[in-house]
């Protein structure tokens, strides 16, 4: 029997929890085959199946199930020694994990042009996901999470300023059906809005608590397609400033925009507290979204 590989542990452990290949590998930022290659390898090394596979995907045998079990500890474990390193050595460098919302990594791609020109030993991954990614198993340094502050244990947070973002139409959709001059007109016009769980922010839930259903001719739970759709004129919706300003044909709407307890938060894992990596950066996008 081979030896089997921590990065074949990994992977296999990420499919247990995905479900699939595909998911997986869009998390660990893989393909397909690579990750079926990486399961492949350690079920032959282990001598034993780990999953059956299924039309609909992966499931666990009872080998299986113990790795998902026992793995998690051993995985911290690995990644705060791998923090404890990293947070000792001064000399910025190395791979930076970072996971946000896949709407903001638009938005970060500057700060981290500049934040690489000053550091440019350092390579840069990006997770994009609206899932909350376990910092204490290493699968990124950095969070960067939207929404109420973070609460979980052994985290440090910070604040960031939040994009600022605001109402828009475009000229032609103005031309073609005015802007509202009210809130009691609100649904006597078209709406670009989110879908899922982003209605609940409180800027999207303040419209729709003036528009029926039917108002709302595009949806999607990614925001850059919204921002695309007013951008096309098919409907009025929220677009960052940063974004906005590059279209000198999109118009503000004057919404009073709601923004409750909601934040942009930079958060990583305690024993990454004394990391230069970590500090540096935050400077970089404090300074970035101010």
């Amino acid at each position: 029997m081979s030896q089997a590989s921590w990065d074949d542990f990994r992977i296999a452990y990420q499919v247990a929890k995905s479900g699939t290949l595909t998911k997986a590998g869009k998390l660990l930022n893989m393909n397909h085959a690579t990750v079926l290659r990486h399961v492949n390898c350690l079920e032959e090394s282990l001598g034993t199946k780990l999953f059956i596979r299924h039309q609909r995907g992966y499931q666990l045998t009872d080998a299986g199930e113990l790795v998902v079990k026992e793995l998690p500890e051993i995985q911290k474990s690995f990644s705060r020694l791998e923090n404890l390193m990293a947070s000792a050595e001064k000399n910025i460098s190395g791979n930076l994990r970072i996971t946000t919302l896949s709407d903001f990594s638009p938005l970060l791609n500057p700060a981290l042009k500049a934040f690489r020109q000053a550091y440019p030993k350092l390579r840069i991954h990006i997770i994009a996901t609206d899932d909350i990614l376990s910092l204490a198993t290493g699968a990124a340094h950095v969070s960067l999470r939207a929404g109420a502050q973070p609460t979980e244990p052994d985290l440090i947070v910070k604040k960031l300023n939040a994009p600022e973002i605001h109402y828009y139409a475009a000229n032609s959709y103005v031309k073609e059906h005015g802007i509202p001059a009210n809130v009691s007109e609100y649904n006597q016009h078209l709406w670009a809005l989110p879908s899922n769980e982003k209605r609940k922010i409180p800027f999207i839930k303040q419209i729709l608590k003036h528009i029926n259903d039917d108002q709302i001719i595009y949806q999607s739970n990614h925001f850059p397609d919204i921002h695309n759709a007013v951008i096309e004129g098919m409907a009025i919706g929220p677009i960052g400033v940063h974004h906005s300003s590059k279209h000198d044909h999109l118009q503000k709407l004057d919404i009073e925009i709601e923004r409750g307890i909601e934040g942009l938060w930079f958060v990583y894992h305690k024993d990454l507290k004394n990391s230069a990596r970590i500090q540096a950066l935050y400077e970089f996008l404090a300074d970035s979204l101010n």
